[in-house]
């Protein structure tokens, strides 16, 4: 398997000239001084061309773009910041430009998933909660930007990023994590709450993540229990190839991860892309458009660490080490039952066949010393996975819930003086 980037990368470079070749070919049946442009052959074959050059296409990270929101009903300008960073993330802040004397507004540490895909595919989610909200969310690197000499990236790792973040913005901070990172988030949290940490969030937002995979199983689930990591190991890592800045480093490579996650609606995305063609030869240009927004996202993937990777499959998808009470970090165990005072509210989504419905709500269960009155549960009906965090019923359904549970949890927690030196949490 160490030669498939290799080979992939090759790939890449041997088809830049046909790639070349079908753009030039497509801008020709669009220029309007052709007379077939304006033929069902002239549009057929542009539309074919495209395709051909977005099926060949490597596709780079995107931007955010979000430059503006609607605070009381007018404009206000949005700058992305980055507040803190390390060798495998940025936290990046959207900074809306109000006056000096806006009233505060809940503090949000959104922590985007390290699964395949860059952060932006969180955008639907931060443009919703940023006219009300101060958001900040983790942009995780590239593995195959990171060099060697920055060292290894694993889950305890993840870990102490999420502590360091938390620190770093303070004891007012609400934390959102979306699929995979609910497991880290949650352990980090308890760390926190077991080393009574003065920064421990007032809230925990958990959302389609993978806390107990033993309840309502998806394929995802049942092909890592069956097959073990030893299987990951030999037949997912592979090494980044030059002259990537990661060369030579282990890695799970994000088209792997792309390859799989096409392979589950396989006949979906081919019916998806039959569409698109027919938009472009029919003229339908916000439909084609559309399409093109969502796979310019959906098609853009990165590698991860190869000892994150197989730590995570290990830990949280065939020990299951979380909610048996056996999870470590740097030789402490994770107790759940530490966590009393940061509230927590668990999202799923009826249909969702990534993370299945329970999977999320054992957070609830597992932590016994946390009052009732601070959990919440919410089951989205009519959603897949995506549904939980993106798209119209998450506007219009989820994401008021989670706002109004922010805000009942806006109160300072209870502190009670440190036992343990916050050095150990967060390494």
């Amino acid at each position: 398997m160490d030669l498939a980037y290799f080979w992939y990368e090759a790939g890449h470079m041997l088809l830049a000239p046909a790639r070349a070749a079908s753009d030039a070919t497509r801008l020709a049946f669009k220029n309007p001084v052709n007379p077939l442009t304006y033929t069902a052959y002239g549009r057929a074959m542009a539309a074919g061309c495209e395709l051909f050059e977005r099926f060949t296409r490597r596709y780079g990270k995107p931007a955010f773009g979000l430059d503006e929101t609607i605070v009381d009903g007018r404009a206000v300008p949005v700058v992305e910041q980055v507040v803190w960073e390390r060798p495998f993330c940025r936290l990046v802040h959207f900074d809306r430009l109000r006056r000096a004397d806006a009233p505060a507004e809940p503090k949000v540490l959104m922590v985007a998933p390290m699964s395949g895909h860059y952060a932006t595919l969180l955008r639907g989610t931060v443009e919703t909660l940023l006219p009300n909200h101060e958001v900040y969310i983790t942009d995780w690197t590239d593995a195959r930007e990171v060099p060697l000499v920055e060292g290894s990236f694993d889950l305890d790792d993840y870990i102490d990023y999420v502590v360091g973040m938390l620190h770093m913005l303070g004891p007012d901070t609400h934390v959102m994590a979306v699929c995979q990172p609910a497991v880290p988030v949650l352990a980090a949290v308890a760390l926190m709450e077991a080393a009574d940490d003065p920064c421990v969030p007032r809230s925990m937002t958990l959302m389609g993540g993978p806390i107990d995979t033993r309840r309502s199983p998806t394929a995802v689930n049942l092909v890592a229990q069956e097959r073990g990591v030893e299987w990951f190991q030999r037949n997912c890592i592979v090494k980044v190839p030059p002259p990537n800045p990661g060369f030579w480093r282990d890695v799970y490579p994000g088209f792997f991860q792309l390859s799989g996650f096409m392979a589950m609606n396989l006949d979906r995305h081919i019916t998806a892309h039959a569409e698109m063609f027919n938009h472009l030869v029919e003229g339908d240009g916000d439909s084609a458009e559309k399409h093109r927004e969502f796979y310019d996202e959906y098609l853009a993937v990165m590698d991860l660490t190869a000892e994150f990777y197989l730590q995570t499959v290990d830990t949280v998808f065939v020990k299951h080490s979380l909610p048996k009470g056996e999870m470590m970090h740097r030789g402490r165990r994770v107790d759940l039952e530490a966590i009393t005072r940061c509230a927590i509210m668990a999202v799923e989504g009826e249909r969702d066949d990534i993370s299945g419905v329970g999977q999320t709500k054992a957070a609830l269960e597992l932590t016994p010393n946390l009052p009732a009155e601070k959990k919440l549960y919410h089951l989205q009906e009519r959603v897949g996975h995506y549904g939980v965090f993106n798209g119209t019923r998450f506007r219009n359904e989820i994401a008021p819930k989670i706002a109004a549970f922010m805000r009942a949890n806006e109160r300072e927690t209870a502190f009670r003086a440190p036992r343990t030196r916050l050095r150990s949490v967060a390494g």
